[in-house]
C-alpha cells in the first residue's frame, strides 16, 4: 500500500469504515446493520457519507446482493492492510446467560428474543430452559424467568439475586383443538374426558397447584400419555384430538386451541402459578443485562391481555 492510499484510508472516519467493512464482507445492507446492530437506514447514510467524502461509488447492486467495485475493492484492500498494520482487535461482547421456563420461552418470550438477534448479530446470549426445581436451583445466570406457586416467588435460584419482580399470574386448565371438538359436543365433565386422550408434560407432575388434574390422570387406566417434550404435547393435542393441562393463554398463543372452561368447576381449587423474574445480583448493572430486562418487560406489557381474568 502506497504512502498516500495508507493517508487516504486512515484518515476516514473509524464508524464509516467500519459500516464499509462490515457491508463489504456480508454483501447485504441488512445482515450488516444486524452485524453493526444498527437500522438499515442508518447504515446507508454512513456509506453514502462515506462515497461523498471519497467521491466514488462503492458498490454495485448484482442480482439480490452487493457487489463492490472497483473503487470499493481498492478500498477495502487499503482497510485491510491497515488493520493489519495497527494490529485492530476484535471487541469482545460480554456473555449474558438468560435463564427461563421452558413454556415461558416457548409460548410468550422465543418471539421477541428472535427479534432482538435478528436486530443484533454481535449479542452473546446463553439461554438456559428450566424445566423443574432442581434445574433453577442447578443454574447460575445474568436474568432469572421462572415459575413458581400463587403465593410466593420461593423455591428461587440458588445465587444471589434482585428484589424478585412478578410479572403475571397464569390460570391453567384442559385445552383441545377446535377442530377435534365441536361446540355442542365439548365436554364439559369428568365422564366426557373418558371419550378423549388425555396428554401430560412430565415436569408438570411437580406442580403442587395441580394436584386436581394430577388426580384425574392418576385415575386412568387407558388413554393417557406422559412425555418429557413440551412441544411434543402441544403438538399432540393440535393433531391427536388429545386434552392437555395448559395456561388460559394459549388459545391467544395459538388460536387452533380452546380452553374446556366448562371443566373448571370440577376442580376442588383453581390451578394457578406465578412467572417470577430476577437479575444476578453482580451483573444487574451491566447495560447487556438491562437490555434483556427490559425485553421482557415490553414482552409481558404488551401481553398483558393474556393474563387478564
Amino acid at each position: 500500500m502506497s504512502f498516500m492510499e495508507s493517508t487516504r484510508a486512515a484518515s476516514i472516519d473509524p464508524v464509516l469504515a467500519q459500516s464499509f467493512r462490515v457491508s463489504a464482507r456480508c454483501g447485504c445492507f441488512m445482515q450488516a446493520a444486524r452485524s453493526l446492530n444498527i437500522k438499515s437506514t442508518q447504515l446507508r447514510k454512513h456509506l453514502a457519507q462515506l462515497e461523498t467524502q471519497l467521491q466514488c461509488s462503492l458498490f454495485n447492486h448484482q442480482d439480490n446482493g452487493l457487489a463492490l467495485s472497483h473503487e470499493g475493492l481498492q478500498l477495502q484492500a487499503q482497510l485491510i492492510a491497515l488493520a493489519h498494520e495497527h494490529d485492530v482487535p476484535v471487541i469482545e461482547q460480554p456473555l449474558i446467560r438468560l435463564a427461563v421456563a421452558e413454556s415461558i420461552l416457548h409460548d410468550i418470550l422465543g418471539r421477541d428474543l428472535v427479534s432482538l438477534l435478528r436486530r443484533n448479530a454481535s449479542v452473546r446470549l446463553d439461554i438456559i430452559t428450566l424445566d423443574s426445581e432442581l434445574s433453577l436451583q442447578a443454574i447460575s445466570a445474568d436474568v432469572v424467568l421462572w415459575l413458581a406457586g400463587p403465593d410466593s416467588p420461593l423455591p428461587g435460584p440458588n445465587f444471589p439475586i434482585s428484589e424478585p419482580q412478578r410479572l403475571a399470574r397464569l390460570d391453567y386448565l384442559p385445552h383441545i383443538a377446535k377442530r377435534y371438538s365441536r361446540v355442542a359436543a365439548r365436554p364439559d365433565s369428568l365422564d366426557d374426558l373418558a371419550d378423549f386422550m388425555l396428554v401430560q408434560w412430565l415436569p408438570d407432575r411437580q406442580v403442587e397447584s395441580f394436584r386436581p388434574w394430577h388426580a384425574v390422570i392418576d385415575q386412568r387406566l387407558a388413554g393417557v400419555v406422559q412425555l418429557h417434550s413440551y412441544e411434543l404435547m402441544l403438538e399432540m393435542i393440535r393433531c391427536s384430538a388429545c386434552i392437555g393441562l395448559l395456561p388460559n393463554y394459549m388459545s391467544r398463543f395459538d388460536r387452533g386451541l380452546i380452553a374446556l372452561s366448562g371443566l373448571s368447576g370440577l376442580f376442588d381449587q383453581p390451578m394457578q402459578r406465578q412467572v417470577w423474574m430476577a437479575v444476578n445480583a453482580e451483573s444487574k448493572g451491566q447495560a447487556e443485562v438491562q437490555m434483556i430486562v427490559e425485553l421482557i418487560h415490553n414482552t409481558f406489557n404488551e401481553r398483558r391481555e393474556w393474563f387478564e381474568a
